[in-house]
């Protein structure tokens, strides 16, 4: 089938926290419906049957709960309505978003799926109703070709996003599709954990996914195109990632993936939107992670030459480290229950420092989650001290296999090449009771190859 997604670089309000009305916040996210209708169009013109907006496209962040207010629309989060904005814009009040969404949806015969703010009445009698008397939702919406609302979903994993609320319980949600069967929807943050973007794919064994996000890149683990492409292999499915367009925050990085190809877009040099349209297989099975006909050599004897090891921050985690030196060798590196082994060869050796960390315990900066991760990097100069900073160039090219005794299964392999571009593995899999990944040579110069394995049930 045809996809597409689209990175957007929002007009923002210029001062959120100010209180406007409902006309004022209206034309604002005009503004953005705008941009959205002529993707919509150019989308449909190359043959795409689905098109994904970015979270907080429409009315921008940084706002307040008051401040908000005017810029959510009303939706009803029931399966029992059978609504269509567009032919029915009168049902409800302030839906005058959902209604521009829906209509292109239907002049374009594509389902379209987008993110806005929403609100909901609730009554006191409800223990969770907020003191104002309303639910306020990050919200994704998504219709079908013919402009009806076929789902919605509230984002359950907020990111210090102080004007919504977390919904009572985690939604999920999914719609089916002529093309390609049922696709399930979450947002952003929720990517990292459990609930409910894991258990959403397993409980319904999902193969696509629509994912607007609003994402800041955080190397060398959490760059958006590099964590995108990781949920797509570890989960065997095909993700349609929307991101927006603010390099000035750190944002962009958007793609259509599958488990075996990768359509990405992530640029910090200049501004505007741009669209994405790949044409995918359809998953209906799995494919096979070449597990046996590996050659993995899993040895656990310790490694002969002693190197040091140091410490070192990277993502606000406390790494510890051994450094990669000359042509080829075989090193480990252990933290708590975890240790990491790398066999590596270098075709030339460049004047650049690359480590080998280790790290198992609880992340604590920007959410508390628990990381199990044996990470293979690019270190920002010659000094120990640089391991762990973010960079965006390499010129070694490194064969490797890199593994660890992973106590979860839910691990992501990670491989950023220079210039944010990305690589497949060879080989990835279980062997001996060690999850490994393994790659010969790199198209560019390597940045990062990691396991980054996520302990749900020690959050």
């Amino acid at each position: 089938y045809i996809a597409a997604v689209y990175e957007h670089e929002s007009i923002l309000s210029p001062n959120p926290t100010a209180l406007v009305d409902r006309q004022s916040a209206l034309e604002l996210m005009g503004r953005n419906l705008d941009i959205y209708e002529q993707q919509a169009v150019a989308a449909a013109r190359q043959g795409a049957q689905i098109i994904v907006f970015p979270e907080d496209g429409i009315h921008g962040f940084n706002f307040t709960r008051s401040s908000i207010y005017p810029y959510l629309d009303f939706v009803l989060h029931s399966q029992s309505v059978n609504w269509n904005p567009c032919r029915e814009p009168y049902l409800f009040n302030d839906t005058e978003v959902l209604q521009r969404l829906s209509c292109m949806a239907l002049k374009n015969k594509i389902f379209l799926v987008a993110n806005l703010g929403t609100k909901q009445p609730c009554e006191h009698t409800d223990p969770h109703c907020p003191s104002d008397g309303r639910y306020q939702f990050n919200t994704n919406v998504a219709f079908n070709a013919d402009g009806m609302l076929v789902a919605t979903y509230r984002k359950h994993n907020l990111y210090f996003e102080y004007a919504f609320d977390t919904p009572p319980e985690p939604d999920y949600k999914f719609f089916d599709t002529p093309f390609a069967g049922k696709f399930g929807m979450f947002t952003c943050f929720d990517i990292l954990f459990f609930e409910p973007a894991v258990n959403l794919i397993r409980q319904y064994n999902l193969k696509q996914i629509v994912y607007p996000t609003a994402w800041m890149n955080q190397l060398p683990l959490l760059s958006a195109v590099e964590f995108q492409q990781a949920f797509a292999t570890a989960f065997n499915i095909n993700i349609l990632a929307a991101n927006i367009h603010h390099p000035t925050l750190g944002m962009t990085g958007s793609g259509i993936y599958t488990p075996v190809k990768s359509f990405i877009y992530h640029n910090m040099e200049s501004y505007g939107g741009k669209l994405i349209v790949a044409e995918i297989p359809v998953i209906t099975t799995d494919y096979e992670t070449n597990v046996e006909k590996t050659s993995s050599r899993v040895s656990e004897k310790g490694n002969e030459q002693l190197l040091p090891v140091f410490y070192s921050e990277m993502m606000y985690d406390n790494f510890t480290f051994v450094p990669v030196w000359g042509e080829k060798g075989e090193i480990q590196v252990c933290a708590n229950t975890l240790c990491c082994y790398l066999n590596y060869r270098r075709a030339v050796l460049t004047d650049e420092l690359y480590a080998l960390g280790v790290f198992d315990g609880l992340h604590t900066v920007h959410g508390t989650y628990y990381v199990q991760a044996c990470a293979l990097v690019k270190c920002g100069g010659l000094n120990f001290s640089t391991c762990g900073e973010e960079v965006t160039h390499a010129t070694a090219l490194i064969d490797f296999q890199l593994w660890g005794n992973m106590s979860t299964p839910y691990i992501f392999p990670l491989l950023l090449t220079s210039g944010i571009t990305l690589d497949f593995v060879d080989h990835m899999g279980w062997k001996n009771n060690h999850y490994f990944i393994s790659k010969n040579r790199t198209s560019f110069g390597l940045l990062t190859a990691a396991l980054y394995g996520r302990w749900y049930e020690k959050d």
